[in-house]
């Protein structure tokens, strides 16, 4: 045929498989479960098909490569988010393009764009209904440290709720993004306990209705209701 003013010649060829081993494998398990293998047999057998670990570890390995950020986006910072779920990105080769419209169903919440004092409580009461354990990204400059929007009006993520990770830029490109994405995955397989009220020391912070603390004399604020632990990690 021709292609492109070349001449091409199209050859079919029979396909070569390389020997399987699945019989001789099936072979082994039977062998196996007779109780015919060797120690050395049985040692390699077990080795190359059996995986052990913690159950700590395998719950960690499992959150940490199925995140479910919030679909929630605050200024232009927002539009670069949105690219990371894109064809050139493709944050769902980790797991993590699952944006879910309700913060009782997400885990992680991407804060992408400058944050208004007015919008602060807002941003506080999506992450406080988010599933536990939960992460924060504090996506460009403005709300790691209000960038070049920096006046009265805003303020910075971490000074009203705990941020995990802090990604510069202004705004950041979706690779930077993914690549703090990915160092946020590291982090919660490395570290067994993610609740952030333990990695912060906000033990004693818990939210409590007034009413289930007013018989009791000892409770203090409704809002510090462990009094002088707070801080010590307790």
């Amino acid at each position: 045929m021709e292609a492109g003013g070349l001449g091409m010649e199209i050859v079919r060829r029979e396909k070569v498989s390389a020997p399987s081993d699945f019989r001789s494998r099936q072979l082994s398990a039977q062998a196996m479960l007779r109780g015919e293998l060797d120690d050395e047999e049985l040692n390699q057998y077990v080795e190359e098909r059996v995986l052990t670990t913690t159950l700590e570890k395998a719950a960690n390995w499992a959150r940490g490569n199925a995140f479910m950020p919030a679909t929630f986006g605050l200024a232009c910072c927002a539009i670069e988010m949105m690219a990371m779920v894109g064809s050139r990105v493709d944050i769902a080769r980790f797991g993590f393009e699952a944006f879910r419209a309700s913060p009782r169903q997400a885990d992680l919440l991407i804060i992408s764009g400058r944050i208004s004092i007015k919008m602060a409580p807002v941003i506080r009461r999506i992450y406080d209904q988010m599933l536990e354990p939960k992460w924060a990204i504090a996506m460009g400059a403005c709300s790691s440290s209000m960038g070049v929007f920096n006046n009265y009006a805003l303020v910075p993520a971490d000074k009203f709720m705990p941020v995990d990770l802090h990604i510069p830029g202004c705004p950041p490109r979706p690779e930077a993004l993914a690549y703090g994405v990915l160092k946020l995955r590291n982090k919660v397989l490395s570290h067994p306990d993610q609740d952030w009220r333990t990695r912060y020391g906000g033990r004693g912070t818990e939210e409590v209705l007034q009413s289930e603390v007013e018989g009791d004399t000892n409770a203090g604020h409704a809002i510090n209701v462990f009094g002088d632990q707070v801080g010590q990690g307790a």
